[in-house]
């Protein structure tokens, strides 16, 4: 995937979340959990996209 096309991607988002943000009125939890998800979402998209899943699913925690 080209770099122009993520970076297009992350600044529709980002531009939908801060619309979202601003004009929609909601609860201050529940617009700090979308604001979470979406970042989840979008970091883990990030690592697919320049191929890192398969590094991080190699992570072990403990022995």
């Amino acid at each position: 995937m080209p770099l122009v096309t993520v970076v297009i991607t992350l600044l529709v988002v980002g531009v939908l979340l801060w619309l979202v943000n601003r004009y929609i009125p909601m609860q201050g939890t529940i617009k700090g959990i979308l604001n979470a998800v979406v970042v989840i979402v979008l970091v883990v998209w990030l690592i697919k996209v320049f191929g890192l899943l398969h590094y991080v699913t190699q992570f072990r925690v403990g022995p």
